[in-house]
């Protein structure tokens, strides 16, 4: 047995690993009774919240701090992971095999079952040295449902009257590895938008030249919408400095329509997955699409399963006292830090919408970003470090 195999922390880690949180249908109680299990190893209180559901089970973790009646502090992270295919890996994805090398191979070692571990090995590290209590309340929490929207999580707990008491000023929340020496932050996403377009014409024989088909109007939406989408590449490709994140994508993702190979369809359905950087117009990105379904011929039905507003990124200035903490725990640290706007979704757009300030970071550098891939694998000293790193950050943004 390696000395890395040995330590609890990597333990407790490979263990949480272990259980197959991965939807559909998740039970998430697996998860809940080894967290429980860990927070009471801490002598810490917790409470079990289902604002989604009974099926969707948040717990809360609390450390009570000096000043209790200051804003506090959240340490989010999600219970939930995407689906592995196990004859697409080297070893099986819920095993928590580890390698000569100190990989440990799972779904979940980078999303984002370390991070959510390591907050509590934080935890222990601080209280183990004599640490009674920081100056702000800090509330670990984990949620479920993040990798289907977070609909049934944070979502619902934010209109929650129990999340208003936890009286949150600030959230550290989910990062990804980074494969260079700095460590990547993200103080911003983009908006969500799913487009949902329901283009109908005549119907007819499939031998005729109809007029205005259904096929026609999805022809010249695709081109006006792909030619959008083409700018955006373009503009990836000749400006070295800009970041997904930071730039409008747009992706057909579904195509529905017609009920024989004969007959020209009376409807065709398509799907777009939309984001939106927040320096862009919501408002005329969604003028020029309906406009454009009118120069397609009309007939043409918008719908938008999901359509998020922009909202306001984590200011990184002294505006921003919980920043200022944060950056001068790695200045302390001797750390790079490398500033972007995460090109998916998180939680933290639940949080920011209310205006409250969020990062996303996950201490993984010098590690190939394997979230939802096949051989997802965190190094167990990339691991250790991270607990570390917050063992430091922590008291800062908590004595802030």
């Amino acid at each position: 047995m390696s000395a890395w195999e040995e330590n609890d922390e990597i333990k407790f880690f490979r263990e949480y690993l272990r259980i197959p949180s991965v939807g559909p249908n998740i039970d998430y109680e697996p998860c809940v009774a080894f967290i429980i299990k860990q927070v009471e190893s801490l002598g810490l209180p917790y409470q079990i919240l289902r604002p989604g559901g009974v099926d969707q089970p948040i717990v809360v973790v609390t450390w009570l701090g000096t000043n209790p009646e200051l804003p506090s502090i959240m340490l989010n992270s999600h219970m939930d992971v995407v689906a592995a295919f196990p004859e697409n890996w080297s070893h099986p994805p819920f095993a928590a095999d580890i390698d000569s090398e100190g990989r440990i191979f799972a779904r979940g070692a980078q999303d984002m079952k370390s991070i959510g571990m390591q907050y509590l090995a934080a935890i222990r590290a601080l209280k183990n040295a004599g640490v009674a209590a920081l100056k702000r309340t800090i509330h670990v929490t984990f949620v479920p449902d993040e990798e289907s929207g977070g609909k049934l999580g944070m979502d619902k707990f934010v209109q929650t009257n129990d999340f208003k008491k936890l009286n949150i000023g600030f959230t550290l929340d989910e990062g990804r590895a980074s494969p260079d020496e700095a460590f990547i932050v993200n103080y911003s996403e983009r908006s969500m938008w799913r487009l949902h377009l329901k283009i109908s014409g005549p119907t007819g024989h499939g031998s005729l030249l109809h007029s205005n088909t259904a096929g026609e109007k999805l022809n010249y939406l695709l081109e006006k919408l792909m030619n959008l989408r083409q700018q955006q590449v373009d503009r990836l490709k000749n400006d070295k400095n800009l970041t997904t994140g930071e730039v409008l994508t747009i992706n057909l993702t579904k195509v529905n329509g017609g009920v024989q190979t004969n007959i020209v369809p009376a409807s065709i359905v398509a799907v777009f997955d939309i984001r939106i950087p927040h320096d862009m117009d919501h408002e005329e990105l969604d003028k020029k699409i309906k406009t454009w379904c009118t120069e397609a011929g009309g007939d043409v039905e918008v719908f938008y399963e999901l359509k998020e507003p922009r909202i306001e990124p984590t200011k990184l200035d002294e505006s921003n006292i919980f920043w200022t903490a944060f950056k001068s725990a790695f200045d302390e640290l001797g750390l790079k830090m490398k500033l972007l706007i995460t090109p998916g979704g998180t939680d933290s757009r639940y949080l920011r919408q209310l205006g409250i300030p969020a990062l996303g970071f996950g201490p993984m550098n010098l590690t190939p970003t394997l979230l939802h891939a096949n051989d997802e694998f965190l190094k167990a000293e990339t691991y250790l470090k991270g607990i570390d790193i917050y063992k430091t950050i922590i008291p800062k943004l908590a004595n802030a």
